[in-house]
């Protein structure tokens, strides 16, 4: 598959993280063991305000959680898809009509159809990625995944 959200180049990844620092999560699960819940936890730490976006809760990470895109009242720049990619489509469509910049899809959630269309739309998409390792990678933050916590070691157990 030759869509560019794939493998978008490193620069055009740190400047999105940089500059889009509100996050709606669709998806996010109350669920503190959910890899939503710890993505967005990561985020919040980091500086990003995140929004969640589920009709199963109203409140998330001690924000007020919309069930919807459009229900969300103020701008939001980037879009994080926790959700299959068959439900996609609704969700750029309601990206787009929010006017978000960026739409970003986790790992595992690809629909170049649903990217194409955004793209068209002016936003820009990042697919089969997750945020929070993106920006471990980029910015530092790699101890959240567990490289400096004495675990990992070259030592051989006696």
């Amino acid at each position: 598959m030759d869509d560019p959200a794939l493998n978008p180049p490193i620069a055009t990844l740190r400047r999105i993280l940089r500059s889009r620092k509100t996050l709606a999560v669709v998806g996010l699960s109350g669920d503190w063991f959910r890899p939503s819940y710890f993505a967005a936890k990561y985020m919040q730490a980091h500086g990003y305000r995140v929004i969640p976006v589920n009709p199963r809760y109203t409140e998330i990470l001690g924000e007020r959680c919309y069930p919807s895109l459009r229900e969300i009242p103020e701008p939001v720049d980037l879009v994080d898809v926790f959700r299959r990619s068959t439900e996609v489509p609704a969700i750029a469509e309601e990206a787009v009509a929010i006017g978000a910049r960026t739409l970003w899809m986790q790992i595992g959630v690809i629909h170049p159809e649903a990217a194409s269309f955004a793209r068209n739309a002016g936003l820009e998409v990042v697919m089969d990625r997750c945020v929070k390792i993106e920006h471990a990678r980029l910015f530092g933050g790699l101890n959240w995944f567990g490289v400096n916590t004495g675990i990992v070691s070259a030592r051989r157990p006696l």
